[in-house]
């Protein structure tokens, strides 16, 4: 480490250097989705990019997902604990995505590749990606199946490059082992390509700057947001803060709801999140990897909740210092902290729930940061198939859900929510590239978000349907637990999932949350309703021209609006009746 890396750096120079390493993960991740050819890294950017000092600290990050670049740190202690070699040389490129080595999960490939300085090692460029197929138990995605082991390949501490020199048996391997070969290999050169990026503009900083100076930034940057994060710990009242729910299943055992319960413990400026009595670890892939997804989910909660850019009045930077005052605890044998050989692919609803949980939690003491309850899950669909010429075809596709009701408005229709940050896929290039078309794609309009004083936010409906025979694996939630109103809001609505063919007489199938290779005809039509959010505060507190524009939109009924927002509507004038409104929620009011 150098010499006076604690040594004051003044405030110019700080940002100037603080800029350029934000800059340097910008380009990273920029590289990234712009290089790689599979549609979920490159249209919904289902990834993450980084630099890391040699004690596995991350220094910067891309804002991306936060499951992604929060992990990566874990993925350093794992592939320091398993390197091929047991050193790093300048040139070497590593993939690693081992679940009990610290990857968030299988299909999460990271790229790492060591940064030397004037012939000493000091740091790492890294990057994880989602890979539409690593070679599983069915194309895409897993749920049911017994083990780690049918995830696909395991990397661990793998050199894909050793010294600059091209490892081919181990491409050939990876070539040989995914049903979307081509693709797979050519994104993760793309990783590659971004990491070395990283190597270049990192080395270049050092040499304008001097290695010193560059890394007592770092470091001064990373106390900076650890302060940040503590200062508004301490305004937390210490104590206990619980909150539980459940999640609809394990993908196997239907009917079986696993128990999902948070507690925030805080003490001064440092908060505890103990999960202690949560279900114990599934027989399916519907646990957690402890290091590299529950841990990183708590620190991403906390960041958002605390520390968010909207609402805090400065920017404080995603670095490691912003995880320092967060433990997390989880009990070996249970579905945030499985033990091995269980599998963990499944992972991310658990995390988002988790989440939207801690949010609950924090609610009596935080009322003015915290929003109702989310759709806090995601609906991760694998569709596959079959072509005329024998090779498969695989599409991941991420489907929005929506944001519960916010203090100051309305929860955000028809988004990724929580930790979950990827962009939707255009129908055009599905369309273009894969044997599938969008027949509906639109706003819920058979159920209503909860209402309130700000109402929740309204999930996504959307119908894929196959032109070929096909496989199809769902992973999605919250079809039995509705998201919760705070305040005096109500609750938004459940998810739903259906298959039907466009041919058929027949009524459509209604499907669990989460199901595992699901045989499907040519035809067959997938339509996935995504939860609608929570209301925050009274319903009778809501703008009456907001329930009467909601109204008009079709999001909300003539009775709806007058039996729970109290508002009184003339729909042939499209207007509100003032005093008829005024006086159903007087008395509306007085018998609430």
């Amino acid at each position: 480490m150098p010499k006076d890396i604690n040594k004051p750096i003044d405030p110019v120079t700080l940002q100037v250097i603080r800029g350029s390493i934000e800059t340097i993960a910008e380009e990273m991740a920029h590289v990234l989705f712009r290089m790689s050819f599979s549609s979920i890294i490159r249209e919904s950017e289902d990834l993450g990019a980084g630099l890391f000092d040699t004690d596995f600290n991350t220094l910067c990050e891309s804002e991306s997902t936060p499951m992604h670049i929060g992990s990566i740190p874990g993925y350093l202690q794992g592939i320091a604990d398993s390197l091929d070699d047991g050193e790093w040389y300048e040139g070497d490129v590593v993939v690693h995505n081992h679940p009990y080595l610290g990857s968030s999960h299988t299909p999460d490939l990271a790229i790492v590749i060591p940064i030397f300085y004037e012939g000493e090692l000091v740091g790492y460029a890294g990057n994880t990606a989602h890979h539409i197929d690593i070679g599983a138990a069915t194309p895409g995605l897993i749920i049911d199946v017994p083990d780690v082991y049918a995830e696909g390949m395991l990397f661990a501490g793998t050199k894909l490059y050793r010294k600059g020199e091209r490892n081919e048996t181990m491409w050939n391997f990876i070539r040989n082992n995914s049903r979307a070969a081509r693709q797979l290999v050519d994104d993760i050169e793309a990783q590659i390509a971004s990491a070395r990026l990283g190597v270049k503009r990192f080395k270049e900083l050092m040499e304008r700057y001097g290695k010193d100076l560059v890394f007592g930034a770092c470091n001064q940057l990373m106390d900076y947001s650890e302060k940040m994060l503590r200062q508004r710990i301490s305004d937390i009242p210490d104590g206990e803060y619980r909150a539980e729910g459940w999640l609809d299943d394990d993908g196997r055992n239907r009917g079986q709801t696993l128990p999902v319960k948070v507690c925030v413990r805080v003490v001064g400026d440092t908060i505890e999140v103990d999960l202690t009595g949560s279900a114990p670890q599934t027989p399916t892939a519907y646990n957690v990897p402890f290091e590299g997804s529950t841990k990183v989910a708590a620190f991403a909660a906390f960041r958002k909740l605390l520390l968010d850019t909207a609402t805090s009045d400065t920017r404080v930077p995603s670095n490691q210092g912003s995880f320092r005052p967060i433990k997390v605890t989880a009990p070996e044998g249970t579905i945030f902290n499985p033990i091995a050989p269980a599998s963990a692919e499944a992972r991310f609803t658990q995390c988002n729930f988790m989440i939207d949980l801690i949010l609950k939690a924090m609610a009596p003491v935080l009322p003015e940061d915290i929003i109702a309850g989310s759709s806090a899950s995601i609906s991760f669909a694998s569709y596959a198939g079959v072509r005329d010429d024998g090779e498969y075809w695989v599409f991941l596709e991420v489907n929005e859900g929506a944001y519960g009701g916010r203090p100051d408005s309305d929860g955000p229709d028809a988004i990724d929510n929580l930790m979950a940050n990827t962009r939707n896929n255009p129908l055009e290039d599905l369309a273009m590239h894969i044997p599938m078309i969008c027949e509906r794609y639109e706003l819920r309009d058979d159920v209503m978000p909860g209402a309130g004083k700000h109402r929740g936010g309204i999930g996504v409906v959307k119908s894929q349907r196959m032109l070929t025979d096909g496989i199809i694996t769902h992973e999605s939630e919250r079809h039995t637990n509705v998201p919760w109103g705070v305040f005096g809001g109500t609750e938004g609505a459940a998810g739903k999932c259906e298959i039907y063919n466009v041919s058929s007489t027949e009524p459509p199938r209604q499907m669990h949350s989460k199901f595992h290779g699901e045989d499907v005809r040519k035809d067959d039509v997938m339509a996935y309703y995504s939860p609608c959010g929570g209301g925050y505060g009274s319903p009778l507190e809501r703008t009456p021209e907001k329930v009467l524009d909601d109204v008009l939109d079709g999001f909300c009924t003539p009775q709806h609006a007058r039996d729970i927002y109290g508002v009184v509507l003339d729909l042939d004038a499209e207007t509100v009746d003032v005093a008829a409104t005024e006086a159903l929620r007087q008395s509306l009011d007085t018998l609430r």
